[in-house]
């Protein structure tokens, strides 16, 4: 169980935004497992975040322009 206080805003995603996560840290090289990440840096893991964000927006902004 995680103990973060972050909750997300559509719960049925959650399921999706992980496998994200996943693709996301393995696309920059970041060794993100499944549970414990304790290991990783706050830039290791801050990168994968990030990255994350960037990838969404382009994603919408390629939806909003029609491509």
């Amino acid at each position: 169980m995680s103990n973060s206080s972050n909750k997300a805003v559509v719960p049925e995603a959650k399921s999706a935004l992980d496998k994200f996560k996943f693709e996301v840290a393995n696309e920059i090289g970041v060794p993100l497992k499944d549970g414990y990440n304790g290991d990783l840096t706050s830039r290791q893991n801050g990168s994968v975040g990030g990255y994350m964000v960037k990838k969404m927006i382009e994603a919408q902004e390629r939806q909003m322009s029609g491509k």
